[in-house]
């Protein structure tokens, strides 16, 4: 709704800025110079010279262009699926009053798993602040920026216009620095419509949010040391090790290392590599947490992980031990492990660089020498089969109906082309997803469909994505959230097809944001686990011995609901009528396409770290 606490006289204003910049003009010409695409969000008046800025910033033949979400909540989860994908930071934008608060439990989200976000809100005319305006929510009204305090790396009203620039650049530095996260700008309409100060963005963004290079060579040389002298290292590779992935599974096969993920690692590594033994935390493997356990292992490496519950089984005494080393670009993540026997804050990638360097350097010592002869005889010995690991085997290739989300997951993964991004929502999606998900890597397995030429746009110039195939969110775990990052990240990257795995109870939420993929026209696969309850709710009531009470949802017709928003769709009863669906077509639909998964609702999750948490009281 516009505001109607605009003077007439401002009002006017954007019928007189043709020529000129206005201070909107200047933040989205900073926005261009980032390389953003998109900008997320939706209209209203306190924010519209913003959107009235990108309109003419179109016209002028420029490349930002902007997404209307159905929920402001969709846009800040659609902006942190794209800040996944390109490696950019993720634009979110929303009116004053209900449009702010509406974006808090997605910013509050990106906040929890160290996701870089601009968040863009407006606010009434600075003259009309205290006099109880429409969508009032400054200092003087509801207090939105009290709100985002909380849940933002950097948190600022704009007063004036000439604030606005060097606020900017700050909120982006604090943004892109380790520990990664959201940031917020508050601007009202009338510092927007201020003429800029100048013609063209002052500083160059790209040169002053270069990354550090974060090494410390000393710290790097002792720990080179106390690997050489360590009998037996077990790695643990979490969701930050995107960028540096390639560099740290050379030096684990360097070492003959053995390594499990976090759930939010998973997708960084193939699951068919020799020396992956699953993963470890929320939806993990017991195979994960014997390795960690082998009384022969001396050195745990933990690699750009956060140390939340969902990452370590619950806290669990196997990986925090003294036997641990920690490594990690971010000193609150560090500041969780002080029983570590070493830590070590840097840049993930320059830090594994040298090590593998290093190692190469020094093999022509015999001691060395000997490891490296023992490590080749250590990867040609392993006869590992990814599929022994799983808690259910027999579910896992089962034909029964209605379907088991084991199966499910079997054939998601191999249905798809290496290249496709899946996302898995919160709740018992994430759990099936974790477990049995093993989608076959490009160079270690075979691809059952053949990439096609859909929706090729724009890619020239994309950064690689550092995201991983499987993405997920823990920590602040909304449901919801991979309905939208699947739909920012099929903008972000329209050449590869994105598949959301999500529950009913999510669908229900937020399931309005489908209808943003098919006016975008985005390849996204949005896969419900339909089994007529909160999953997660019903399972841990039911192992936890809590009462029966308020998991239930009324069936509900998916594949109507997406075809009604303009969505192909169809119903799923049984693994054959997975097997019948022509995926080749499906992944080259100009749109997106609900496959309603009856499941197996009796199927019990891999839950049983989180069900020691909430049964321990707080000890």
């Amino acid at each position: 709704m516009f505001d109607t606490t605009v003077a007439p006289s401002q009002a006017a204003r954007p019928q007189q800025h043709s020529a000129s910049l206005d201070m909107a003009d200047l933040l989205v010409a900073y926005l261009e110079q980032l390389g953003i695409d998109y900008v997320f969000g939706i209209p209203g008046g306190a924010i519209e010279p913003l959107y009235n800025a990108i309109a003419r910033n179109q016209r002028r033949g420029g490349n930002l262009s902007h997404i209307v979400a159905r929920h402001e909540a969709g846009a800040a989860f659609m902006a942190d699926g794209y800040a996944r994908e390109t490696g950019k930071i993720g634009v979110c934008v929303a009116t004053s009053g209900p449009g702010a608060t509406n974006l808090i439990t997605a910013v509050a989200t990106s906040y929890g798993n160290d996701v870089p976000l601009l968040v863009i809100t407006g606010q009434p005319a600075l003259p009309s602040f205290g006099k109880h305006g429409l969508q009032e929510s400054a200092c003087t009204g509801i207090d939105v920026m009290a709100m985002f305090r909380h849940c933002t790396r950097y948190n600022s009203l704009v007063s004036h216009a000439m604030q606005l620039e060097w606020k900017l650049i700050t909120a982006l530095q604090h943004a892109m620095r380790a520990p990664r996260g959201p940031v917020h700008l508050s601007v009202p309409v009338d510092v927007f419509r201020a003429p800029a100060l100048q013609q063209k963005p002052t500083y160059d963004l790209n040169a002053l949010l270069q990354p550090a290079e974060l090494v410390d060579d000393g710290a790097i040389e002792r720990l080179r040391q106390m690997l050489a002298d360590s009998r037996k290292v077990v790695m643990l590779i979490g969701g930050a090790c995107g960028d540096a992935i390639h560099a740290i599974l050379q030096f684990a096969v360097l070492k003959g290392a053995t390594f499990v993920t976090t759930p939010d690692g998973k997708g960084l590594v193939s699951p068919q590599h020799p020396l992956y033994r699953g993963v470890f935390g929320f939806g993990g493997h017991a195979a994960a947490e014997m390795a960690l356990r082998d009384p022969e292992v001396d050195m745990i490496l933990a690699i750009g992980c956060s140390m939340g519950e969902w990452n370590t089984g619950g806290w669990n005494a196997s990986l925090l031990n003294e036997r641990l080393v920690h490594i990690d670009e971010s000193e609150e993540h560090l500041a969780r492990t002080p029983m570590a026997r070493a830590h070590l804050r840097g840049s993930l990638l320059p830090i594994f660089t040298r090590l593998v360097e290093r190692t190469h350097q020094v093999r022509r010592d015999a001691v060395i020498e000997f490891e490296r002869r023992r490590t080749a005889r250590t990867l040609d010995a392993i006869d590992w089969e990814p599929d022994s690991m799983l808690d259910s085997a027999a579910a896992f290739t089962s034909d029964a109906a209605p379907v088991k989300p084991q199966r499910l997951m079997r054939e998601l993964s191999l249905m798809f082309p290496p290249s496709t991004r899946f996302f898995a929502d919160a709740g018992n999606s994430v759990a099936w997803a974790a477990h049995y998900l093993q989608p076959h890597d490009r160079r270690l397995g075979e691809r059952r469909l053949e990439e096609g030429p859909a929706q090729r746009k724009r890619s020239a110039g994309r950064r690689r994505s550092n995201g991983g195939w499987l993405r997920l969110t823990s920590h602040f775990a909304p449901m919801g959230w991979a309905i939208g990052a699947a739909v920012g990240t099929a903008a972000a990257n329209p050449d590869v097809p994105v598949v959301c795995i999500t529950g009913d109870g999510s669908m229900l939420m937020s399931g309005q944001e489908l209808s943003v993929a098919v006016a975008e026209q985005l390849c996204v696969i949005f896969v419900v686990l339909n089994d007529g309850a909160l999953g997660m709710v019903k399972h841990g009531q039911r192992l936890g011995g809590g009462e029966r009470i308020g998991y239930a949802l009324p069936p509900t017709d998916f594949a109507m609901l997406a075809r009604s928003l303009g969505g192909q769709a169809f119903t799923i009863r049984s693994p054959a009528d997975l097997e019948a669906l022509d995926m080749q077509a499906i992944c080259n639909h100009p749109g997106p396409t609900m496959l309603d998964v009856h499941i197996d609702g009796e199927e019990v999750p891999p839950m049983a770290s989180r069900l020691r948490v909430l049964l321990d009281d707080g000890a």
